[in-house]
């Protein structure tokens, strides 16, 4: 009977020992199966989840608009006061909703080239009111034209036109005329106009955005749709130096194993640069943890505070001698029209900027540009579910019997070997008789 216990416990305690040792090297191998499956995954070309979801976006993908309305206009121009504005939203536009284009492989670099179709759909259901309400504005023709013409004829005809015709510093148009575009009537009296119609997104419907070629992961998974060229090349043209350069991806998605440590470097036509985000915190996202990375506001300062943006300084007059920041002349990307871009209400500018506009209230929270990543993989809102019962539940399951294998086992192992050594130490029951 002692054998018979003794035996059992000792059993116990190799099982146990199974089990933990079991745990342990499930550890790096499921890692390694789960990394493996990704890397299959995430590839972009046909059968793979990321492809399927890389082509069309799964999910709805929206671009909302804050109008600033003047609230002042004739004050602003008899009495040069400052500027009052009033801002009103969001008007929402569905977009990204029509596939990519011309996809081809070249497996020769493990690249896949395509084009990105633009349109907008308005969605009365998200916005504050229609695509007819009015909003007082800069007369964008006004402004541009002095600049999109040179020549020292034009610019004498345009002073004249400005000064004898009713056109002033600012008009009414509606949201869907100054998105996407109208004829103006003082550019039909500009000799040879390069164009009458104006829109702070003219042209956009029935157009595409690229040509881009990035990399399928094919080769290297860590390249997984960061851009090779665009538009057939490795620079824009637009700036001077490495400011010039297309680095990482579109910012529809990222390479695999994101890691906190990283920086995310993304190029948007959008701002007519690369640009580049960091970690900040973890995010609950669907069910789904994600990792937030924002666009930090070092990455708007002026070459003063951060002398890598030197490049980015294009003029010196409205910048102060490069001394202000905040806000990026993209004009030599827009056809010379006196463009420029920031962050909203200003923030992270240089107080001289905003100092002449009242009602603007810069927030953190409201007005930072972030990305949210999900560290292993690509996915989309309504694909939420899918990606958590393929991807991410998975991982979950398989971390789950790990731990259980582990604590399980070594729980039995520690257990039956206490209770081995206790009936070792125990004097036995039973008389032995030796007889000679």
């Amino acid at each position: 009977m002692g054998c018979d216990r003794n035996c059992g416990l000792i059993a116990g305690a190799v099982i146990g020992a199974v089990l933990a040792v079991l745990g342990g090297i499930l550890m790096p191998v499921g890692d390694m199966l789960v990394a493996k499956t990704i890397k299959k995954e995430v590839v972009l070309e046909e059968g793979t989840i990321a492809y399927k979801n890389w082509v069309k976006t799964g999910t709805e993908v929206y671009r909302q608009f804050w109008i600033f309305d003047v609230q002042n206009p004739q004050e602003v121009v008899v009495n040069s006061s400052n500027i009052k504005v009033k801002q009103r939203g969001p008007y929402t536009y569905r977009v990204r909703f029509l596939a990519k284009e011309n996809i081809t492989q070249d497996p020769e670099d493990n690249t896949v080239s395509f084009v990105q179709p633009n349109a907008a759909i308005f969605e009365p259901s998200l916005s504050v009111g229609t695509e007819n309400d009015t909003f007082t504005v800069l007369n964008l023709a006004v402004a541009a034209a002095p600049h999109i013409y040179q020549n020292a004829f034009v610019q004498v005809v345009l002073n004249s036109l400005i000064k004898k015709s009713k056109s002033s510093m600012f008009q009414t148009r509606t949201l869907k005329e100054l998105l996407w575009g109208y004829k103006d009537p003082f550019l039909s009296l500009v000799p040879y106009p390069i164009s009458t119609t104006v829109g702070v997104f003219f042209p956009y419907n029935n157009t595409v955005d690229g040509v881009y070629k990035v990399f399928n992961g094919k080769d290297n998974i860590s390249n997984v749709a960061i851009i090779d060229t665009y538009k057939g090349k490795r620079n824009l043209s637009y700036w001077q130096s490495y400011c010039d350069m297309i680095n990482g991806t579109d910012a529809a998605s990222f390479p695999p194993f994101v890691e906190k440590s990283r920086t995310l470097r993304f190029f948007s036509s959008d701002i007519c640069r690369s640009i580049y985000a960091v970690f900040e915190s973890e995010v609950d996202l669907k069910g789904i943890p994600v990792y937030r990375f924002i666009l930090p506001a070092r990455a708007f300062a002026s070459p003063v505070q951060n002398p890598d943006n030197h490049c980015f300084c294009t003029e010196k007059i409205i910048s102060n001698n490069c001394t202000s920041y905040g806000v990026l002349d993209i004009g030599k990307c827009k056809e010379g029209k006196p463009v420029y871009i920031s962050l909203p209400h200003f923030l992270h500018a240089s107080p001289d900027i905003s100092e002449p506009i009242e009602g603007l209230s810069p927030n953190e929270e409201e007005h930072r540009t972030y990305l949210d990543v999900e560290p292993t993989g690509t996915i989309g809102d309504e694909k939420a579910e899918m990606f958590r019962s393929k991807v991410t539940g998975k991982i979950k399951l398989l971390g789950l019997v790990e731990i259980v294998l582990l604590s399980v086992g070594v729980v039995m192992f520690v257990a039956f070997m206490i209770s081995y050594c206790a009936c070792r130490s125990k004097p036995s029951k039973y008389m032995k008789i030796y007889i000679a």
